[in-house]
């Protein structure tokens, strides 16, 4: 509301601590008090009664359903709940989903040669892996030292 934070606080005490003095200042912070307390009951009560208006004129249906449309957390969800349903749908043999919609045979060739260098690349990466493993192991195992020549 106001955006007061700890040091904002603090100055304020201590300014009306000098200004009303000691003696005085519980008395001042008990009519503070006091003072918001009503000013938020003026407020609760006058929502309740725009509420209550809404009510009556049938607005708060309408209301609810905008926020419900509005809703990006909401939005969000049912965008991921339909990909998630066109993926489980998916063929990628036939390039389509399992209704018989979707891609073209284009699209259909696109996955082969996809799945064709998904392939190269797993075989790549395991020949690679596999001279590591050796070097590895190359390593790991001492060879017999050397003699050394008294020369």
């Amino acid at each position: 509301m106001f955006d007061l934070g700890w040091t904002e606080l603090l100055l304020i005490g201590i300014v009306a601590l000098i200004v009303v003095g000691p003696k005085d200042l519980p008395g001042m912070f008990r009519t503070l008090g006091r003072f918001t307390a009503k000013a938020r009951n003026m407020a609760r009560e006058f929502q309740r009664a725009m509420d209550d208006a809404a009510d009556q004129a049938g607005m708060k249906d309408t209301v609810n359903e905008l926020r419900d449309v509005a809703n990006p957390r909401k939005m969000g969800l049912d965008a991921l709940k339909d990909a998630a349903d066109s993926f489980e749908k998916w063929d990628p043999s036939r390039g389509r989903d399992a209704t018989g919609e979707g891609a073209s045979p284009a699209t259909a060739e696109m996955t082969e040669e996809r799945a064709a260098q998904a392939e190269a690349l797993r075989r790549a990466v395991e020949e690679k892996a596999a001279q590591r493993r050796a070097e590895a192991a190359g390593r790991a195992t001492p060879s017999a030292p050397e003699p050394k020549s008294d020369a």
